[in-house]
C-alpha cells in the first residue's frame, strides 16, 4: 500500500517530548487547534490530517484505520520524533491504538477519547444498515450522525463546524473508513476484536468515555501498569472540544 502524504503542523520546541493529536472520522486537525496552542510551550505537537481527510492525500482505496496508522508511523519516522504520546478522538482513538500495537516503538503512551472500539449489542446490529447508507449517500448520511453527537453544553458553532467538515470529506472515504473500523477483515471496532487488540498494547493507556457502561467494559481489558479509564458524563461525543481546558490538563498530566 502506498503511504499517503499527510498534511501536518508541528508547533513547539524541537527537543521537547512529542505529542501526536489525531482527529476522528470526517474531521481534520483543525479541531485540535486550541489544544496544540496551549501545549506547544511544553511539547512538540504534531497535528496531522489523516489520509482522505482535510488537506492530506485522498487515495481511491485503502482509507481505513490500519492504513492511517501505518501512514502515521511513516510520518513520525520522517520527522525523527522518537516515541510519542499518541492522542486520538473517536476513529482517531482506534488509529492511535493500532499505531501502538503495529508500531510499538513509535508510541510512548496512548490517550483515546470516546474511541471507535468496543461496539456491542444494538450498536453492532445497526452497523450493516449504517454502512449501506454511507455507501449510498456518503458524507450526507454521516453528517446526520455528527449533528446529533453534541451535548447540551457544547460551544456555539461547534456542531455547524463539524457538519461542514464532514460534508467536505469525500464520500468514498466516509464509507471505506467506516467499513475499516467495523466490518472489514481484521477490523477491531466490535467488542471481541477490540478486547484482543487492546490486550496486545504494551504502553500505558488512558481512555476517556462519555458512557459509563463502555468505561466499565474497558477497565476489564487493562493490563499495563499506569493505565486507567475515566468516565466523563453529560458530555457529547466531541468531548475534547466541549471540554477543552479539561482535555488539555488531562493530556499534560498523563505521560
Amino acid at each position: 500500500m502506498h503511504r499517503a502524504r499527510l498534511f501536518h503542523t508541528s508547533p513547539g520546541p524541537a527537543d521537547a517530548p512529542v505529542l501526536l493529536l489525531v482527529h476522528g472520522w470526517g474531521g481534520d486537525g483543525r479541531e485540535w487547534s486550541p489544544h496544540a496552542e496551549a501545549l506547544a510551550d511544553r511539547f512538540r505537537v504534531v497535528v496531522p490530517d489523516l489520509r482522505g481527510h482535510g488537506r492530506s492525500d485522498v487515495p481511491t482505496t485503502g482509507n481505513t484505520p490500519v492504513e492511517m496508522a501505518d501512514d502515521l508511523a511513516a510520518l513520525l519516522g520522517s520527522l525523527h520524533t522518537g516515541p510519542v504520546i499518541a492522542v486520538g478522538h473517536s476513529m482517531g482513538g482506534q488509529v492511535v491504538n493500532l499505531l501502538a500495537v503495529r508500531h510499538a516503538a513509535a508510541v510512548r503512551s496512548v490517550i483515546a477519547l470516546d474511541p471507535a472500539h468496543g461496539a456491542h449489542g444494538a450498536e453492532v446490529e445497526g452497523i450493516p444498515a449504517r454502512l449501506a447508507q454511507y455507501r449510498r449517500h456518503g458524507s450526507r448520511a454521516a453528517a446526520e450522525f455528527v449533528a446529533g453527537a453534541f451535548g447540551p453544553g457544547a460551544p456555539a458553532g461547534l456542531r455547524t463546524a463539524h457538519v461542514r467538515t464532514m460534508l467536505g470529506t469525500p464520500d468514498h472515504v466516509i464509507a471505506q473508513a467506516y467499513a475499516g473500523m467495523y466490518t472489514d477483515p481484521g477490523a477491531v471496532g466490535v467488542r471481541p476484536h477490540s478486547e484482543a487488540y487492546l490486550r496486545r498494547r504494551t504502553q500505558p493507556a488512558l481512555t476517556v468515555w462519555t458512557a459509563a457502561q463502555a468505561a466499565a467494559w474497558e477497565r476489564s481489558t487493562l493490563h499495563r501498569p499506569g493505565s486507567r479509564v475515566e468516565h466523563w458524563p453529560g458530555i457529547g461525543h466531541y468531548l475534547h472540544e466541549e471540554q477543552v481546558e479539561r482535555t488539555i490538563r488531562l493530556i499534560a498530566e498523563f505521560r
